[in-house]
């Protein structure tokens, strides 16, 4: 088991993982992954998939142009966590923070939210979950999705995860 400050240093198995980690090197997407996701922010924005695909919109912190960002809501305990599997650096998590934690889901409808950045300690068991429903990210969180929850634990500082609050104070477009 590596260490969490070796985020990309671990083996990679099978072609997927491989690919998915050659889209994203040195944990920043290259110009297929980026197209790919304005692909996949549509899709998962419309509403067709599940519930638990959704696309982020919240504002760049450089431009205040609005971005998407398709991602999976992980279901835990009753509520919904968004998860970073690129890290801190992962542009959706800075302008996140750039915005007070304001943002907007997109399913079929939007939904105002404010994301609130969960504990370290308390990250382990949500990061399980998200690994159990979101395959893609496998490639670059250094634990079995099968593992111990002591695995996750040694992980979890560096994965991001946010609490999905519904913003009743924004008005609903």
């Amino acid at each position: 088991m590596p260490d969490a400050r070796q985020r990309y240093d671990f083996p990679t198995r099978g072609f997927l993982t491989k690919a998915e980690r050659w889209l994203y090197p040195g944990g920043r997407p290259n110009g297929l992954a980026r197209l790919l996701n304005r692909g996949w922010a549509i899709v998962h924005g419309s509403g067709l998939l599940p519930r638990r695909y959704v696309t982020l919109e919240v504002p760049g912190r450089r431009t205040g142009r609005m971005l998407s960002f398709p991602l999976v809501v992980a279901d835990y305990e009753g509520e919904g966590f968004l998860v970073s599997m690129l890290g801190e650096r992962s542009s959706w998590v800075r302008n996140v923070g750039a915005a007070g934690g304001r943002a907007v889901l997109r399913h079929g409808r939007r939904e105002a939210v404010r994301l609130e950045e969960v504990d370290p300690d308390a990250r382990a068991p949500i990061v399980r979950r998200y690994l159990s429903l979101a395959p893609g990210p496998r490639a670059f969180i250094p634990v079995d999705r099968d593992a111990p929850l002591e695995d996750f634990q040694k992980v979890a500082p560096q994965v991001p995860v946010f609490r999905v609050r519904s913003d009743l104070k924004r008005t609903q477009q």
